[in-house]
């Protein structure tokens, strides 16, 4: 029996920036081929569902409008195999979208953190480290760019947005963000 899902999530990636510099051929077969198989799929075996596509903020790389923000609008200049990843993705999912007639979403997704984020991300670097420090497991805390800035969001809001895309009368590309940029350095200091 074929199974015709009425919506379809793709959050599948390999999600790291830096490993993306050390294994580029995988990134790019997970985040691309792998998005390029998916929407086939969605294509030829389910047309009338709706889809959405884990986007993200990495795809704009510098490049920020005048005003300082990143939108939908905003150029895609990429500085990591991750963001080139994710670019070709995003314009697999637009060209599905127009080329079919499919209703197929991207969400451009900032970082967006849960107590589930692994410990290769600074936020869980953090605060791990810090419990360690806390409970005598360790003496310190080493991290990288102290200066370094994101737009830090709470993932279930995330989420909520995700669905919210695909109950639109029509499909188009959304980017999600809390509007406002802390560095490490303020993450710390509230930790």
């Amino acid at each position: 029996k074929k199974i015709k899902p009425n919506e379809i999530y793709n959050l599948a990636a390999q999600s790291h920036v830096r490993i993306s510099f050390d294994i580029p051929e995988f990134t790019a077969k997970t985040n691309a081929i792998g998005v390029l198989n998916l929407l086939q799929a969605f294509k030829n075996e389910s047309p009338k569902s709706r889809f959405y596509q884990a986007s993200s903020s990495e795809m704009f790389g510098r490049s920020v409008d005048k005003d300082g923000f990143q939108r939908e609008t905003t150029p895609l200049e990429p500085t990591s195999p991750y963001g080139c990843s994710k670019v070709f993705a995003y314009n697999l999912v637009k060209h599905y979208r127009y080329a079919y007639k499919l209703f197929a979403c991207n969400g451009i997704l900032f970082n967006h953190e849960s107590p589930r984020r692994s410990e290769n991300f600074v936020t869980r670097k953090v605060t791990l480290s810090l419990a360690k420090i806390k409970n005598g497991y360790q003496d310190k805390l080493i991290l990288g760019n102290l200066e370094a800035q994101r737009d830090w969001g709470y993932a279930k809001d995330y989420v909520e947005a995700m669905w919210l895309m695909l109950q639109q009368d029509k499909p188009d590309d959304y980017v999600i963000a809390t509007g406002q940029t802390h560095t490490i350095r303020e993450l710390v200091e509230i930790a």
